[in-house]
Formats: structure tokens, sequence, C-alpha cells
């Protein structure tokens, strides 16, 4: 029986990259992926999501065009060959992937995972009707969405008119009424299209603010940005009931109805790490991710967990840098996983960016800040092709230190320009060493150099 250097569990950002890497350094890697290779991110979210928010912006220019001199008549969002498109840069990106495997030499096998046992030459884990040796284990599994036992929400899952991530994307029609329960960044994302795309859309949210984690400022901003686009918006609101035709939520003590044609669950998501055989070989799970270590090492020698499962941030390019440094310390390389700068993208139009601390997080954490903030219409380039936009920028640094430990941005070319300031906290830059250096002109990427120079 072969036996192989590294098993991976799971084809997704982190599982498929780690696979790539292992294999360009010889390492005899198998990968199991149990759906489809690429994962959520690929598949179901990432990728897709974002092939249909660039049609509904183009849509949208067309047709708010006449501000910047441009006339459309009768423009139209179809939205079936949107999805046409959709699944096309999917099936192109897949086939990318299949070939950089092959290319390193790596064996995919497609099936469930599940882990045997660990026995003298290895850890055994089965897939379909065959068995395979390993003498490592990453596991990548991913995560799946959460599922609130609310009345009403399994019944209509399996009728159709209740939907998550994965069947909302593949809709062959677009929905009159849309409700969407939750105000992250998927919901946000689809509340975006679907409304570009002619659905009424009502976004239903327990907290007192959208996007999550998101600088409160900025989350204000884009809620005023989607309502001017005809979104409403249900703060403070918990649903206590799914129907086919409606959605029943509380709010300060009362009941309401909204109509719905559709119904997108997106509270958030959870470790797929259910049904693995975790239990067999010992792996510590909390609430159902996987304990790791800086090193993405679990409580199990030779075994690693990296993306989603962990449970610690789950967004793509968090996982492709964990997959590294799982690789890495494989290598015997020491590597470590710092999550200080992770950057935080909302891809809808304007898009949102962020990174590092925010105001509040700072503030929790003692950390004695100063604050600049900058419309980003200080920036020629924004100003030129965003009439009446409302963006801004806010930089942090900490005082002490003068470095600069959050980037918090609302405008497009955000989720391109963010990179730079992780680099900035990544690198624990200074003021002042920022101050020298040259941003292209124009760019709205200078819009974080004038914010700079305002400390």
């Amino acid at each position: 029986m072969m036996v192989f250097d590294l098993i991976i569990i799971g084809g997704g950002p982190a599982g498929y990259l780690a696979a790539e890497r292992a294999g360009h350094e010889g390492l005899n890697t198998l990968l199991i992926e149990k759906r489809f290779l690429g994962g959520v991110c690929l598949n179901e979210g990432c990728i897709p999501s974002k092939a249909l928010l660039y049609s509904a912006k183009i849509y949208d220019g067309a047709v708010n065009g006449e501000k910047y001199g441009v006339t459309v008549e009768n423009a139209l969002l179809n939205h079936e060959v949107v999805v046409r498109r959709k699944n096309k840069v999917v099936k192109k990106l897949v086939a990318g992937i299949k070939s950089k495997l092959k290319m390193n030499n790596v064996t995919l096998v497609e099936g469930a995972a599940e882990i045997l046992g660990k026995s003298d030459e290895g850890f055994e884990v089965r897939a379909g009707e065959n068995s395979y040796t390993g003498l490592r284990l990453l596991i990548a599994s991913g995560s799946v969405p959460v599922i609130p036992a609310i009345p009403g929400v399994k019944e209509g899952i399996e009728k159709g008119y209740v939907l998550t991530n994965r069947e909302i994307l593949d809709l062959k029609e677009v929905p009159s009424s849309l409700v969407i329960v939750g105000g992250g960044v998927i919901g946000l994302e689809m509340a975006s299209y679907f409304n570009s795309a002619g659905s009424k859309v009502t976004v239903v949210e327990m907290l007192d603010h959208i996007a999550g984690f998101t600088d409160r400022e900025i989350s204000e901003i884009l809620m005023k940005n989607y309502q001017k686009k005809g979104i409403e918006f249900k703060l403070g609101a918990k649903v206590t009931e799914v129907r086919e035709d409606a959605v029943i939520y509380e709010s300060e003590g009362r009941a309401y109805s909204l109509p719905a044609d559709k119904v997108l669950m997106s509270i958030g998501r959870r470790a797929a790490s259910q049904g693995l055989g975790l239990e067999k070989i010992g792996v510590i799970t909390e609430r159902g991710s996987i304990k790791t270590d800086e090193r993405c090492r679990t409580n199990v020698p030779e075994v690693y967990a990296a993306g989603d499962v962990n449970g610690v941030s789950m967004l793509a390019h968090t996982a492709y840098r964990e997959a590294e440094v799982c690789i890495n310390n494989i290598l015997g390389r020491k590597d470590i996983m710092r999550y200080s700068a992770i950057p935080s993208v909302i891809y809808t139009n304007p898009e949102v960016a962020c990174t590092g601390e925010n105001e509040e997080s700072a503030k929790q954490k003692g950390i004695d800040f100063e604050a600049s903030k900058l419309s980003m219409m200080y920036s020629g380039r924004y100003a030129a092709e965003n009439e009446g936009g409302d963006g801004i920028c806010k930089v942090l640094i900490d005082k002490k230190h003068r470095t600069v430990i959050g980037v918090h941005m609302i405008g497009n070319y955000s989720s391109e320009i963010i990179y730079g300031a992780c680099l900035m906290i990544e690198s624990q830059m200074r003021v002042n060493d920022i101050k020298e250096l040259v941003f292209p002109h124009p760019t709205v990427s200078e819009i974080i150099r004038e914010a700079i120079f305002e400390f």
C-alpha cells in the first residue's frame, strides 16, 4: 500500500493551495474533496458572487449614466445570461486548479473523507470504497451555512423557497420579493445584486447595524447607499417564523409580516467538522471548530487544520495563508500565522474594505489611538468617477509608537487598495515612513496618504 507524505481533506482554498505547495516541494500528496474542487469560495461564494455583482455594476452604470454624460435607453439585466457567464467563469477557474494540481503531481480523489484512526504506518483515511495512509494530515474541510431552528426554515429549504448561499447563486429567475435574514457580507452582496436585478429586497438583521464588525460610521454610510437604491432594512429584528409567502419577525415587542417570494438565510457559517472521524484520533474541537496553535497545528502531532474549519477567520485569503503556514512547518520551516492585518471586503457598489483595529476594538483592547478621517473626494480620481460619492477613509494609529493599526474605507477600488494598508500594519510602518512613500497620481489609493498627513 502506498503511504502518502500528506493527506489533505478538503479541496477548497486552504486544501488545494496546500496541495499545490506540498506537491511543488516534493511531498507525495493526496487531496480528497467530496463535492467540488475549489470549495465554497470558488463554486458557491467568492467567485460566483463577484461575477454577479460585476454584471450589476455594469447595469447600474448604464441606468445611472446620464450624470456622466452617457445615455442608455432600455438597459436590461438578463439574469439568465449573468448566471450562464458566472458558471463559465467558475468552470474555467476549476480547470485551472486541476491543471496546477496535476502539474505538481498531486493525487486527487473524489469522495467524502473519514478518518479511521492511526496505525504504525500513519493515519488511515477512507474515501468512498478505498482507504489511504498518510504520514501527516491536513484538515481543510471548510464550513457550512448555519441553519437556525426557526419554524418553517427546514421545510422551506426542502420546498425551495428558503435558500442558502448555494441555491441563490443558481436561481433561474429573479424573485419578485426577496427577504434576506442576516445583514453580513453574504447577505449584503446578494441584496445588492438582486436589487439591481429587479427584486424588492428587505434585509432583516438582529443587530442595530449591518456589516458585522465593520466600522460603525462606514456601515451607516453603506446602509444609506443601499436605501437610496430601494433596499429596506429591519434592524433589531428577530425572525420567528418563515412561511411560504412571508417572513414573520419581532421588533420592540411587536410582530410583523414581510411578503417574500424567496428567503435567503444568511446568518453565518460554522465549521464543517462533523462526520470526519476526528474523535478517532483525539483532535480537540471548540464549538465545532478545530483548535489550532499559531503554526496551525492541532493537539495531535502531525495533524494540521487550515481554513474555515478552525473557525478563526472564515475568509478565503486567510485560508491561503494558513495553508502556507501548514506546509512550511511540515517542511521544517518555522512559520506562524498572524491575524492582526487580515483584510475584509464587501464587494458591492460602493465597495467596503478594512483591516486591523477599528475604533471600537481599539478601545476594548485599551489601545491609546488617534484617528484620521477624510472624504474620498480628496482623491481626484474618486471625484472624477463618483458623482455625489460619500465615501470616506479612516486611518487609526498607535499614539505611542506612531504606527498604523487600522484602515477602513468605503468607496470603489477599496478592495484593490486595502492590501497596501495590510502591508503597513504588518510592517509596523510609522506615520513618517508612509509620508515618504510615493503614490501614483491620480489614484484612489492616494486617499491613504492624504489621511496619513492629517497626523
